[in-house]
């Protein structure tokens, strides 16, 4: 049951209008002890309204920001919604987080409370708020066994509800208060470039998002949704793709259990919309692919037909009659199957956080599951444009969404504004007069042109671009693209800014080094392999065969090998497993520029 828009005042206003009309339905699901259980959207808005009193109870004010930690679960959904519904703003953080990351977020937002689920995530929060220069209290989901921290003052969630029981109709009368302009939420970017930043979004940022993703959806048949959630609902895509937008349509919110139970919850809850980064869509990719080793010759040549007949249709290309029967025989043979592992009832994936390769996109689309890239930033609430199921551009990231002005500057860079554009950066005047203009357009930071249809085309970061020494500008993303396809190689970085070329840093597939080294009869460990010559001589065939695809200025002349991969433990990934450039530069920025010394002209290094 879709909203009204242009009525909705807030968050847990709209919230709150929808649970009253949809009452005992399923809303929030959760798996414990193997069997999925659902919270109705009654019982959720009784907790929300209850928290919130807790809240107020213990001292939160208007304007008030709660810093969350948990990790995705109905109780995650029911303390955003009762920190805005308390008047408070909310503070969403990363589980990755450590000590250090939580206690500048603590200070640079001035969060009077933190609420955290579990006792690992406490055993980062809790010193973090002990050296913090205001000492928030905690309010912990779980029990702890934790000795209480000096300073800090501790109280359980179940506690704090009883706290707030029978203070509802104070708690919607503060709701009936709220304003679109008021802020919602502090939403920190991932600092793939630096220091974290406080985003601050209003509650009709978000909900000029709903309204847009709701009208793009719409023709897919808005009714029953079932969302299964599994990105960080920390980030700002989650938080509103995967949060705000299914209460707007009144859709049922399943929490996955984590990335490595994706595919058997997937088969479970049969999810009919799923968001998600490109780099899970290339992990499913690679999988199936690689499944296609243990099956039978017959089912791997029927499945290589039907996705050679869905890429042509794709690219427009006539099939003659026998093509078309075939085509439609293997809708069932094998597309049906594809579906059935996604739970058979998927209307759409959506792609966002990073770009879409499009031979990923089309692998799927080719197999009949529809995927719509789209494009935004924190500073947007997210969403600035997505592809329409009715016309899916997948080398485009689509129009805009109703509600958001897009234009090109004269430098290639993309300016949005409409009310999806955040306030502002927390506490930073002068790195919000940046990205705001006078006139109140957002500079993105990202290069892009927009087609004759209307579809915006996403070129490069604006900030990561490489200008090499003779002047010219090159995308890194799109060359990491290129090498990340290959098999052989699990990620990439390419390097040479103010260089005469390019060099890259790469991180082979594991899978592949081992299944190389026991088809050639080599041994020792994973570790010794890849630094091993042989090694970097496949590697460098892959180079070559990439470089084929490229310009000469976007060519990569050297390399060198990764024997650790990025991931977020070590800082090189981002939660949505996008690349910090400048972290990587810090640890391999000597060895990389090593590789334009003379001496390393005949020599490609490896390196832990």
């Amino acid at each position: 049951m879709e909203v009204e828009f242009a009525a909705q005042t807030s968050l847990p206003a709209m919230f709150l209008g929808q649970a009253e009309r949809l009452g005992p339905r399923p809303f929030l699901g959760h798996k414990a002890g193997g069997t999925w259980h659902s919270l109705p959207w009654s019982e959720t808005a009784e907790c929300v309204l209850a928290l919130a009193a807790g809240l107020r109870a213990l001292g939160l004010e208007k304007g008030d920001r709660v810093m969350l930690v948990a990790e995705n679960r109905p109780e995650w959904a029911i303390a955003d919604l009762g920190i805005m519904a308390a008047g408070g703003i909310s503070v969403p953080a990363y589980t990755t987080n450590t000590v250090a990351d939580h206690l500048h977020i603590l200070e640079n937002s001035g969060a009077r409370l933190v609420i955290v689920s579990t006792r690992a995530l406490a055993e980062r929060v809790l010193p973090a708020a002990a050296r913090s220069d205001h000492a928030p209290a905690i309010i912990v989901m779980e029990p702890l066994s934790l000795a209480q921290s000096p300073g800090v003052d501790i109280h359980g969630w179940d506690a704090v509800l009883e706290m707030g029981g029978g203070g509802g109709a104070g708690i919607r009368a503060l709701v009936a208060g709220l304003d679109r302009r008021d802020t919602a939420c502090l939403i920190y970017t991932s600092g793939t470039g630096g220091v974290p930043k406080g985003v601050m979004l209003s509650h009709g940022a978000i909900l000029c998002n709903c309204m847009g993703a709701t009208d793009v959806l719409r023709e897919l048949g808005l009714e029953n949704e079932v969302f299964l959630s599994f990105l960080p609902l920390s980030h700002a895509y989650e938080h509103t793709a995967g949060l705000h937008f299914p209460i707007s349509i009144g859709a049922e919110i399943r929490y996955a259990e984590g990335i490595e139970m994706l595919a058997a919850n997937m088969a479970e809850v049969s999810p009919t919309i799923m968001t998600a980064v490109p780099r899970l869509y290339e992990t499913m990719r690679t999988r199936i692919l690689k499944g296609l080793a243990r099956v039978s010759p017959l089912r791997r040549r029927l499945f290589m037909a039907a996705l050679d007949l869905g890429t042509r249709r794709l690219k427009g290309q006539r099939l003659g009659l026998i093509a078309r029967l075939a085509d439609l025989v293997l809708e069932r043979l094998v597309r049906d199957k594809v579906r059935a592992r996604f739970g058979g009832r998927l209307k759409a994936f959506v792609s966002g956080g990073a770009p879409l390769p499009y031979e990923v996109g089309a692998f799927f689309v080719a197999l009949g599951v529809r995927i719509l890239q789209g494009y935004g930033q924190t500073e947007a609430a997210p969403v600035i444009a997505v592809n329409r199921p009715g016309h899916n551009r997948l080398e485009t990231v689509g129009p805009a969404m109703p509600g958001v002005e897009l234009r090109i500057a004269g430098d290639g860079e993309i300016l949005v504004r409409g009310e999806l554009v955040m306030q502002g950066y927390w506490r930073d005047a002068p790195a919000t007069a940046q990205a705001i203009d006078s006139e109140g357009w957002l500079h993105t930071g990202d290069i892009g042109e927009v087609d004759p249809d209307g579809c915006l085309r996403i070129t490069d970061r604006k900030k990561d671009i490489i200008v090499n020494s003779g002047g010219d500008n090159v995308a890194p993303q799109r060359i990491e693209s290129f090498l990340t396809l290959e098999a052989e190689i699990a990620q990439a970085m390419v390097y040479g800014d103010r260089r005469p070329h390019l060099v890259a840093l790469i991180v082979p597939d594991r899978d592949w080094v081992q299944s190389w080294a026991e088809a050639g009869g080599r041994t020792g460990s994973l570790d010794e392999l890849m630094a091993g010559d042989e090694l970097r001589k496949a590697l460098a065939l892959v180079i070559d065969r990439v470089n084929r695809q490229l310009s000469p200025v976007e060519k990569i002349r050297r390399f060198m090998v990764a024997i650790s991969p990025f991931d977020v433990d070590n800082g090189m990934l981002t939660p949505t497993l996008k690349i910090r450039r400048h972290q990587i530069r810090e640890k391999y920025g000597q060895a990389l520029d090593g590789l334009y010394e003379e001496k390393s002209q005949n020599r490609n290094q490896a390196l832990g």
